[in-house]
């Protein structure tokens, strides 16, 4: 499998990884009687903040799949992974490196690292975009 298909498995199995860490977390909530079943709402408020910050670094997650997600199963559908391959890496890293920021902190620093994170998948994800349609 080249870079793009394991950034791709890596970025959608990430957000598998998150999904489970907050069901667990929320089944477990349940099981002990803390929360009803039936209370939780899709950003986890009423919970703790890191339930909260793990709802939405999942949430991001799901967010970003459509598009750059997208760029990396274009390049292997069209046979073009040697534009993606070199940064496939690089993109993961920062979309993980991203979901950890948000899960460790919500303070003025951690917020703009994460978003420098963000940023560094955005850029990839632009010269992806025009690599693949040039």
């Amino acid at each position: 499998m080249s870079n793009t298909g394991y950034a791709l498995a890596g970025f959608v199995s990430w957000a598998l990884l998150l999904l489970v860490v907050m069901e667990t977390i929320r089944t477990y909530l349940v099981v002990t009687g803390k929360v009803a079943a039936n209370a939780f709402t899709p950003d986890n408020s009423g919970l703790s903040p890191f339930m909260q910050r793990l709802a939405r670094a999942h949430a991001n997650c799901i967010e970003g799949l459509p598009i750059f997600g997208g760029l990396l199963a274009i390049a292997i559908m069209v046979s073009r992974t040697d534009v993606t391959d070199p940064l496939a890496f690089w993109f993961l890293g920062a979309r993980i490196v991203q979901s950890i920021i948000h899960l460790a902190s919500n303070s003025p620093i951690a917020v703009s690292l994460r978003f420098t994170a963000f940023a560094v998948q955005m850029a990839i994800g632009i010269y992806w975009s025009w690599k693949l349609m040039v």
